[in-house]
């Protein structure tokens, strides 16, 4: 899997050194059709992982629609110290190291800035 900055300013390692939090990782992939069934494989043993990590609060997937190839990976965690700890361990290095060429990551850590409300219908 390759990564690349969403942001070329702002690469990853970059935001890892910011203190704050809490904080949102989210992480856009470009999954290829013929890809898509071992990533979701990979990207659950992930997720298990960083869900057992301490100072991850939650995490959601959600697909592109009409046939997307994106995929978005939405993770709320307590402080961006939480996240890079989880992320630097051998383990989770090991698995990432598993998605197959093809797919490209574009991760970045967002802070919230604003709620305005509930939509409602």
């Amino acid at each position: 899997m390759k990564i690349q900055a969403l942001d070329e300013s702002t690469p990853l390692m970059k935001q890892f050194q910011s203190q704050t939090g809490p904080i949102t990782l989210v992480n856009v992939f470009d999954v290829p059709e013929d890809l898509y069934d071992e990533f979701l494989k990979i990207w659950r043993e992930d997720a298990a992982y960083m869900k057992g990590s301490p100072g991850c609060i939650q995490t959601q997937l959600h697909k592109g629609v009409a046939g997307s190839r994106l995929l978005v990976n939405v993770a709320v965690w307590e402080s961006t110290e939480a996240l890079f700890a989880a992320f630097s361990k051998p383990e989770f290095q090991q698995s990432a190291a598993k998605y197959p060429d093809g797919i490209t990551a574009y991760p970045h850590i967002y802070e919230k800035l604003a709620v305005e409300g509930i939509c409602v219908a």
